[in-house]
């Protein structure tokens, strides 16, 4: 991206960081998407930016569909806030207890699904169940497995909810991204704020920052060779990947 269509874009940013909210997806924007989940980590040189921006910018978060604790594991950072499960959960900085929204209730992890595929990876975020099939050997077979755990969990009152390579059965309330950046934008009433996302559970996020009542909202798009459709459509800017994503905050602190 030429650097004077970026800084065009973060120019009300900039101008005004005590008054500016920056809120931040986790995998696939701050941190590459890998095989295992678990060997998720935000590079260095990423957190040192995203250090920089925290010290210069009055709201730093980070909201994602892993577990706070887990996305705070995976981003290194305690100093800023960090947004759960798509919402249902909330860790404050430098906090251990983590706050659960009242309506959620935890996901049985003895749910009623057929055999999955052996190379599929089930995890347990509260009030969702997510499962991935990145890392399986036969990937024709594990999504295919996941598509029929999706039907009957469907059937069984669940929501279901597509990513990149992963599919999330969640209970019927009212929690998503977007939920969780409107309560932020509500409470924080910044004048200007950035959401930057890669996949379709952003674009919850990026309808709640265009119908807030800022005076700039900017919704950044990470794209990647799996990127949504619906993601370049909805966003004010498409950066390239991580790296991309890493320039950004590089253009919020210089």
């Amino acid at each position: 991206m030429p650097s004077a269509l970026l800084d065009e874009a973060l120019a009300p940013l900039r101008a005004n960081p005590a008054g500016a909210a920056i809120l931040l997806d986790v995998d696939g924007t701050l941190a590459p998407i890998v095989d295992d989940p678990e060997a998720a980590r935000v590079p260095d040189t990423t957190l040192e930016l995203l250090t920089a921006v925290v010290a210069r910018y009055r709201f730093v978060a980070c909201v994602s569909g892993r577990g706070a604790l887990d996305a705070r594991r995976v981003v290194g950072l305690r100093a800023i806030t960090y947004i759960g499960a798509h919402g249902a959960e909330r860790l404050d900085p430098d906090g251990d207890q983590v706050q659960t929204e009242q309506s959620v209730t935890v996901v049985n992890p003895s749910l009623d699904l057929p055999p999955l595929d052996p190379g599929v990876g089930i995890e347990h975020k509260g009030s969702i169940t997510a499962f991935h099939w990145r890392g399986a050997p036969d990937q024709t077979a594990a999504e295919a497995s996941v598509r029929l755990a999706a039907q009957h969990g469907e059937s069984q009152g669940f929501r279901v909810h597509w990513g990149r390579k992963v599919m999330e059965l969640r209970l019927p309330t009212a929690i998503d991204k977007g939920v969780a950046v409107s309560k932020l934008l509500d409470e924080l009433t910044p004048s200007a704020a950035l959401y930057a996302g890669d996949d379709v559970t952003d674009l919850d996020a990026f309808r709640a920052l265009h119908a807030a009542a800022l005076h700039y909202a900017l919704c950044v798009g990470v794209s990647s060779a799996e990127q949504p459709k619906r993601l370049a459509e909805a966003a004010d800017l498409l950066v390239d990947g991580t790296e991309g994503m890493a320039e950004v905050l590089a253009a919020l602190v210089s």
